[in-house]
């Protein structure tokens, strides 16, 4: 199987404090873990990085992220962008890492919806969907120095809190900050919603301070620009970066073309009945998901 991966000589040139004796020694630990896959040099590189180079903490991310891909199924499996849900879902939001980065060497992820009815919003799709960009783009492009995530809450209706779920989104959180290897400087929602309030009370409860310090609510783009360059945004924005229409049939292209990545992607994941000690079960992850309550929309 031949996977489209970044050249790692370019991973070493770009960071001095990327060590290649560390990222063996973090190679040999995790592939001698009987319940853990194997991975490759890039991988290593990625979660080290991202973990600003603690080996420990680089531990526990990895071990976090390929437990909870394999015990949440429902948003990591069936990545295949041609066939099963992922098919109609990349036509109904364009999420996509801008080309151009911010001056501090950040990579920009952007998000908005391009198909604006409830009924097509599916969260746990999107969430697969965010999660299958994010890697194509590591696994492509290598680390960044941060990582800031801006979404365009245009088009964005009241139905379309009703399709969210605490469950999913407790999951998509934990994800993030506890999992993805990426260094999370800002999370940013544009043009936000009469009813963001709500948004927020689903949210907060799944948040760590560290997430709330750098969540930013702006009613209007222009206010977005105090913390990202216009320059570095689509045309429609005022920025330099293609029109959003055009980053998104890229983006399609782009899942479509890496099909093998993907499929491979899905061969990673942590065998809890070879897991030294006690082997970890979704409520050791997540909770008693039946004491979760159903989101109230008055």
């Amino acid at each position: 199987m031949t996977l489209n991966l970044i050249d790692i000589k370019s991973e070493y040139a770009k960071d001095k404090d990327l060590k290649q004796g560390d990222v063996e020694l973090f190679m040999t630990w995790v592939n001698k873990q009987p319940h853990l896959p194997k991975i490759n040099e890039l991988q290593a590189i990625l979660f080290l990085q991202s973990c600003y180079y603690s080996n420990e903490a680089a531990k526990t991310a990895l071990d976090t992220y390929f437990t909870v891909k394999a015990l949440c199924p429902e948003m990591f499996g069936n990545r295949n962008p041609l066939t099963g849900p992922m098919k109609e879902t990349i036509h109904v939001s364009v999420m996509t890492p801008l080309p151009k980065e911010t001056p501090d060497g950040s990579t920009i992820f952007f998000v908005k919806l391009t198909d604006t009815t409830p009924d097509k919003y599916i969260f746990v799709d999107q969430c697969r969907y965010f999660d299958m960009i994010s890697m194509l783009h590591l696994y492509q492009k290598g680390t960044s120095k941060g990582h800031l995530i801006v979404f365009d809450m245009k088009g964005i209706s009241f139905p379309h809190l009703a399709k969210l779920g605490p469950i999913t989104m407790k999951k998509l959180l934990f994800y993030l900050q506890d999992a993805l290897p990426v260094r999370l400087k800002g999370l940013h929602f544009v043009n936000i919603v009469p009813f963001m309030d709500k948004v927020l009370a689903l949210m907060r409860p799944f948040m760590k301070k560290e997430l709330m310090d750098v969540l930013f609510l702006h009613t209007t783009v222009d206010e977005l620009f105090k913390y990202v360059p216009q320059d570095c945004l689509p045309q429609e924005y005022g920025g330099s970066v293609e029109a959003v229409p055009i980053l998104h049939e890229k983006i399609k292209g782009d899942l479509r073309n890496n099909t093998a990545l993907f499929e491979w992607e899905e061969t990673q994941k942590v065998d809890e009945s070879k897991r030294p000690g006690k082997p970890k079960n979704i409520g050791d992850i997540f909770g008693v998901e039946g004491t979760f309550k159903k989101l109230e929309i008055d």
